[in-house]
């Protein structure tokens, strides 16, 4: 059976950064499908800008159509911290010996130490790297040490293995974050372009990441 591919994080909002690593990965790892899993209570986050509800719906716009790609809203159900390890073990039991593929941004690995019971999470599946140009991989800590010892350039592994294995991939390189997206909204510019329109008309409709009294987002430049 082909890997499944398993994409967390906030997506507040997602954009064509995420989208676009995600189907370059589902083609060249050949992954059966990729589950976009939007964080309940993410714990490095402490809060999200759009609730949980909305960002679900705007994820699941984003992917809507895609063939391969699939929205889970595992972590909304659930009580408590929206920890990966929690997350990965359900997945574990529901798929059996299948090879799991956990993808993660250059930036979320390297702060993978500080992720709770970060150490056991190639017990339950492989971690993906989403490389982009410019950025280099740690060579030294725990993070090198990971990598001397599990990591791998054999694609094959990844469909044979269950788990266990760092595998880092380059995909195209496209300067587009959330953050950004967030703060170009509360200046009153349209983000049209950088994510889905689908995704688009929920914000606008939300009106999600306005600040104040601004109404910008219905005006003329927003048609």
């Amino acid at each position: 059976m082909s890997p499944i591919g398993i994409f967390g994080g906030t997506f507040d909002p997602i954009h064509y950064g995420h989208l676009r690593s995600a189907f370059e990965l589902l083609q060249a790892l050949s992954l059966s499908e990729v589950r976009f899993v939007p964080s309940g209570d993410p714990p490095h986050r402490g809060h999200t800008f759009a609730s949980a509800e909305l960002r679900y719906r705007m994820v699941e716009a984003a992917v809507s159509g895609q063939a391969g790609f699939v929205v889970d809203d595992l972590e909304l159900r659930r009580d408590g911290p929206s920890y990966t390890i929690d997350t990965l073990s359900l997945y574990r039991q529901e798929h059996g010996d299948s090879s799991l593929c956990l993808i993660v941004g250059m930036d979320a690995y390297r702060g993978l130490t500080s992720w709770h019971r970060w150490d056991e999470i190639l017990d339950f599946a492989h971690i993906i790297i989403a490389h982009r140009p410019g950025w280099k991989l740690p060579d030294t800590g725990e993070l090198g040490k990971l990598l001397a010892q599990n990591g791998t350039d054999d694609i094959e592994k990844l469909r044979t293995e269950p788990c266990g294995r760092v595998y880092n991939h380059a995909v195209t390189q496209l300067e587009i974050a959330s953050t950004e997206i967030r703060t170009q909204i509360a200046a009153g510019r349209d983000p049209r372009f950088l994510m889905p329109d689908s995704v688009r008309d929920i914000i606008v409709e939300s009106g999600c990441y306005l600040k104040g009294e601004s109404n910008l987002i219905s005006g003329e430049n927003y048609a």
